[in-house]
């Protein structure tokens, strides 16, 4: 007899080929929100060795795939946001580049950190990029108003 489980909500553009070229937001979560990646403190965040782990392995991405530039990010207490760009087309999408990033930091400290999925946004243009920009650079001093994310 077959359950009746909820259909998982898609959060992917249907008909978008994320391995396109473009600037993307990234936001990945700690399972249950959980703030084991950092503390804040006095607007500055101190990085715990998952954190540490989890910063290595941002800037490992433009190593790995020759075609992704990490213009920024942040690490937070509970999630991290990336500004990605795909800078020419390739069969490396979105969802692999996410998936290799958190399979090897699971790697890496023996245990999984991870909630399931991202959260991702297109850049669109200029002033999007830049209002996202100065999101990231300014999150750790506004973490008091973003603590839940």
């Amino acid at each position: 007899m077959k359950e009746n489980l909820p259909v998982r909500k898609r959060i992917r553009l249907q008909d978008y080929d994320y391995s396109e070229e473009n600037m993307y937001f990234i936001t990945i979560c700690v399972k249950d929100r959980v703030e084991i990646l950092g503390k804040i403190i006095e607007d500055n965040i101190k990085l715990t060795k998952e954190g540490n782990v989890v910063k290595q392995n941002i800037n490992k991405i433009g190593r790995i795939y020759k075609n992704v530039i990490i213009d920024e990010y942040v690490i937070m207490p509970n999630h991290i946001h990336i500004l990605l760009l795909i800078n020419y087309k390739s069969s490396v999408t979105i969802s692999k580049i996410i998936k290799h990033f958190k399979t090897n930091i699971t790697r890496e400290i023996e245990y999984s950190i991870w909630q399931k999925s991202f959260y991702e946004h297109i850049i669109r243009n200029e002033k999007e990029y830049l209002k996202i920009k100065e999101y990231i650079k300014y999150n750790v001093i506004n973490w008091e108003k973003d603590k839940y994310f």
